[in-house]
């Protein structure tokens, strides 16, 4: 049997200079166009190299990661909260992008191993031998023993056509040389491979999102890369009885607010589902928030006519609050619909209404969900909403293909007794 090259092993750097060349070889990675655009990946690949090279292996856990890199915290679910696995995955992809365009030029390769935090080291003939004469991403070469694994046959010298793997001067792997005969035994087994393969990693697809729930789905555009969630809630003063609510909206120079037991429930539930998915929220009040504190952050808005955020940011939308003094949900392409609360019964017994927005805003540069009632029993309402397994699927299916990353609008009524929130209902939707 004749070989050309040696079975692929990881090389270990010792010395400082072995660091150093390494180190190198990671700056120039970092400096490409797969990584210098981005945050997240060159930040996990820096700190996975170096603790790898220092073998502090300890540190290069999942939860490790998550909590050093990504500013998790300790307790937060790895099941929910997948931003290891998925950074370490687009760091894989990246790597082979970078070492199939630029090859390894220094004789050094720094790899990712799949299902692993550890990062390898191959140098010299192993390094250019992985890379390929022609950078192409994982040139082939085939063992004899990998041979016999995939065919299911046994590649005995006297019973089989021997394989040849030509080397060119530089070191470079030139391909696989197969004889004819080889050939045509070979390419039914690897047709049959790449069909099992694709079938599998479709049910594998298929089965993860099944197991996310319709929440997970609707929050996922939201919190994508995203550490802090800001909540930003509306709050109010008290007024003389005459007015239909009791409240009205506090201003800027107002030194002390409140937020009704309903808006309070409403942060709850927001900051439970928040804390679910290992994202962490900060409560700012409207009255004291300017725009520079919302730009290219995700903002939850919770409260209508008492948060002037929302008030602004919803008016584009087809769905959306008329301004002071009329406190009603309007249609924008069709005017003679309005949703409003019947001021001739007690504000305690006058069913509410809502609008549920997700939406990316051009103002904030950043994806908004906002939680509004006309009044405060809607907010408590719209927030229960969008924590909601049951009323996402009902969402979902109204909503249809895109859910996962279209815009969306929904107007839910909201049954009032004895000012306790009552179930919602879905009114009308609108995704674009």
């Amino acid at each position: 049997m004749n070989r050309a090259h040696a079975t692929r092993e990881a090389w270990h750097p010792q010395t400082k200079q072995d660091q150093e060349t390494v180190l190198r070889e990671l700056e120039a990675i970092l400096a490409s166009a797969h990584f210098c655009n981005s945050k997240r990946y060159p930040t996990l690949l820096r700190y996975i190299v170096e603790n790898t090279l220092a073998g502090k292996l300890e540190l290069l856990k999942e939860r490790t990661l998550g909590i050093e890199v990504f500013d998790r915290p300790p307790t937060y679910d790895t099941n929910a909260d997948t931003v290891v696995r998925y950074t370490a995955g687009e760091v894989r992809k990246r790597l082979l992008l970078y070492y199939s365009e630029h090859g390894s030029g220094s004789g050094v390769r720094i790899s990712l191993p799949a299902g692993s935090y550890v990062a390898e080291f191959l140098h010299g003939h192993e390094a250019h031998e992985e890379t390929g004469n022609d950078g192409e991403l994982g040139s082939a070469y085939f063992h004899e023993s990998e041979l016999t694994h995939h065919s299911g046959f046994e590649a005995h010298e006297s019973a089989a056509p021997s394989l040849t793997v030509a080397a060119d001067p530089a070191g470079f792997t030139a391909g696989a040389r197969m004889r004819p005969a080889l050939m045509r035994m070979l390419w039914p087994v690897l047709i049959v491979s790449l069909i099992a393969a694709a079938a599998t990693a479709l049910w594998w697809r298929s089965r993860a999102d099944h197991l996310k729930t319709a929440v997970d789905v609707f929050w996922a555009p939201v919190l994508h890369d995203q550490r802090t969630l800001i909540i930003c809630t509306g709050s109010s003063v008290f007024t003389p009885q005459s007015n239909y609510s009791g409240v009205t909206t506090a201003g800027r120079d107002i030194d002390y607010t409140f937020v009704s037991m309903q808006i309070a429930s409403a942060i709850d539930q927001v900051s439970s589902t928040m804390e679910h998915s290992g994202v962490a929220t900060q409560l700012v009040p409207s009255a004291n928030t300017a725009l520079p504190d919302l730009r290219e952050h995700s903002v939850a808005l919770l409260g209508g006519y008492n948060n002037e955020w929302t008030l602004r940011l919803v008016e584009p939308l087809r769905y959306h609050f008329l301004p002071v003094p009329d406190e009603v949900i309007v249609d924008r392409t069709r005017p003679q619909v309005r949703w409003q609360r019947d001021e001739s019964l007690p504000y305690s017994s006058a069913d509410d209404y809502a609008l549920v927005a997700r939406f990316r805003d051009a103002t904030i540069d950043g994806w908004v969900v906002a939680m509004a009632g006309v009044g405060r029993n809607g907010t408590e309402a719209a927030a229960q909403f969008v924590t909601s397994p049951h009323y996402m699927e009902l969402l979902r299916d109204r909503v249809g293909s895109g859910f996962a990353n279209r815009n969306i609008e929904a107007v839910l009524k909201v049954s009032v007794i004895d000012g306790k929130t009552g179930a919602p209902s879905i009114l009308a939707v609108y995704s674009w």
